[in-house]
């Protein structure tokens, strides 16, 4: 069974979708469509735009929706038995299993990118990589253990390797607890602030309004869901996870592993880069 599966942000690349933009009539309108949906000309800044503009997470989340969501056009007889996308790559795998439109999709995406953005300057916040400890309860134990200050598990990106997220304060006291506690390497992330953490709630309140307003259908085939890790269907209960996304932990180890156990043989990386197959190795290693 072939399972597509969808980046997220940090996947992104000068000149992204040029290449695509070159090839393709069917790109080259969904381009053009996507700037008059944003209002500006994304896709001359993925094709021109400097390291620095693509990591502004208002251009970075549409510029990787887009391309994984043409590159996933461009694909001959592309029938998925199931998908899953890492965080903002859920709504990709959303668009190119029907559930939403791809107008809808890049403006939740739009919309998203700047809640988000709007989220992480009321807190100053960060996130930070772990690798290489005894268990995911070690992680989840020492952050429970802050209660002065917020920082929680945000991204269970495979054995071995999680990603915390909260206050600067917050992250600093547990990079230090995770350091005397044995871990071999935490490492601190260039990101503008706490994602999949409970700072994002008032980039999720923002999100929810215009959720509400957006029309999901069931998808063609299931979709593993970053909040439950399970194959969903239902375009209610679709509706409901993407909901509490932005402040619930990314679970992409176990809808990996789920995914082999419902019978994916082959997984199929749609978008910029190639982050997920080197995590895919790892959790079915």
């Amino acid at each position: 069974m072939k399972a597509y599966v969808f980046p997220g942000q940090g996947s992104q690349f000068r000149g992204m979708g040029k290449e695509l933009f070159d090839k393709s009539e069917v790109a080259r309108k969904m381009f053009k469509e996507a700037d008059e949906i944003v209002g500006f000309s994304l896709s001359q800044v993925m094709f021109e735009g400097t390291d620095e503009d693509l990591k502004q997470t208002k251009i970075t989340q549409p510029a990787v929706f887009l391309h994984s969501v043409i590159s996933a056009a461009l694909i001959e007889d592309f029938k998925p038995d199931m998908v899953a996308g890492h965080s903002l790559g859920e709504v990709s795998a959303m668009v190119v299993v029907n559930t939403l439109s791809f107008a809808e999709g890049l403006r939740l995406v739009a919309n998203r990118a700047i809640a988000m953005q709007e989220a992480c300057e009321i807190v100053p916040s960060t996130m930070a990589a772990v690798i290489g400890y005894t268990s995911d309860e070690q992680i989840e134990n020492i952050c429970k253990e802050i209660t002065e200050e917020i920082v929680v598990p945000a991204n269970y990106n495979a054995p071995g390797q999680l990603v915390i997220s909260g206050t600067v304060k917050g992250v600093d006291l547990a990079m230090e607890r995770l350091k005397a506690a044995g871990v071999k390497r935490v490492i601190k992330l260039p990101v503008s602030g706490a994602f999949h953490s409970p700072l994002m709630e008032p980039a999720r309140k923002k999100l929810v309004e215009i959720i509400n307003q957006t029309t999901f259908h069931n998808p063609v085939c299931p979709i593993y869901q970053n909040v439950s890790a399970k194959a969903e269907t239902d375009a209610a209960v679709i509706r409901q996870n993407l909901m509490a996304q932005l402040t619930s932990p990314v679970k992409w180890s176990q809808s990996v592993k789920q995914m082999i156990a419902d019978g994916a043989t082959e997984f199929i990386e749609v978008g910029p880069g190639n982050v997920l197959q080197g995590l895919i190795k790892k959790i079915s290693g």
